[in-house]
């Protein structure tokens, strides 16, 4: 990964370590909403909600179109399969030393 690669994984990770916003990307993938209907469901102000969908979107998760008065959000499935692919690159890693591991008790 490169610097870049590198700040957007740390951004992407970032807004996911969150669960409003996991919980509001579960949303987004699943149909576009506008920001004031996702704003309806949680507990907080909707500047709060609106902080959690720019996080998400500074992170590329969602991307927001306006429509009128309203903003909407969709969730970016491209985006969700490279935080999946960085999770599997870490798992590889791990399950080559385990099998690594694994030879050197069998040399034994």
């Amino acid at each position: 990964m490169d610097g870049t690669s590198e700040q957007r994984a740390d951004a992407m990770f970032h807004a996911l370590a969150d669960r409003t916003r996991r919980d509001i990307l579960r949303r987004v993938l699943a149909g576009e909403h506008s920001v004031s209907a996702l704003a309806a469901n949680y507990e907080m102000s909707f500047a709060a909600v609106q902080k959690h969908v720019a996080v998400l979107e500074r992170a590329g998760l969602i991307t927001k179109r306006r429509e009128g008065r309203q903003q909407l959000a969709s969730g970016d499935v491209q985006a969700v399969r490279s935080v999946a692919s960085m999770l599997t690159e870490l798992e590889d890693i791990w399950r080559g030393r385990i099998d690594r591991i694994d030879a050197l008790l069998e040399e034994d």
